[in-house]
């Protein structure tokens, strides 16, 4: 994959943009761009699943008994029968709390929705890595490897397509970075 951040500046001095890039970032490949943004909107999907069937219960992770709609705690099952390791029990007094499943249910949606659309890419990333560390801290030591599980995998995928400006690739990245708000933000890429 050919990442080039190009030197050139334009006559005040600022660095020049080309078009579809996020802060100069170029991946000039097409497959690199291609695989960049099919692993965005993948991971994506796999953050908007997880709030859709914990919302409705669809029956794959969580019955229509248990969904959020139906009074149940998304944060619960896992926090109070999943976790392992040495910090399983410091999770047990939130789970199900009605702040936490909020957050959760949040995160879960926001993350989803900026990584399928290519906006907000860096701060999803953020919250989403986040989330990631906190689950892998619950789920302490994964029993496969004594370190890596499919948390921090997920987290890579995420920091990568946000610093890759993968949300410009098949996606609104390059329209939302145009937004006078992102433009005076730039950490809202």
């Amino acid at each position: 994959m050919a990442l080039h951040t190009p030197e050139r500046r334009t006559a005040a001095g600022a660095p020049r943009r080309h078009a579809g890039s996020q802060d100069g970032i170029v991946v000039r490949s097409a497959a690199a761009r291609g695989t960049l943004a099919a692993a965005r909107v993948l991971v994506g999907f796999y953050f908007l699943w997880a709030f859709l069937d914990k919302t409705f219960g669809f029956g794959k992770s969580t019955p229509s008994s248990g969904s959020w709609l139906n009074g149940g705690h998304p944060t619960e099952g896992f926090l109070l029968h999943g976790t392992t390791g040495p910090f399983a029990h410091m999770f047990d007094s939130v789970a199900g709390t009605w702040w936490l499943d909020t957050l959760f249910m949040l995160g879960l949606l926001g993350v989803g929705l900026a990584m399928i659309l290519g906006i907000g890419m860096r701060v999803a990333a953020g919250a989403g890595t986040l989330m990631m560390a906190f689950m892998w801290l619950v789920t302490l030591w994964p029993g496969t490897n004594p370190f890596m599980d499919d948390h921090w995998m997920i987290a890579l995928v995420l920091l990568i397509t946000a610093a890759t400006g993968a949300g410009s690739y098949f996606g609104l990245g390059k329209a939302w970075a145009r937004l006078p708000l992102v433009r005076k933000n730039r950490w809202l890429i």
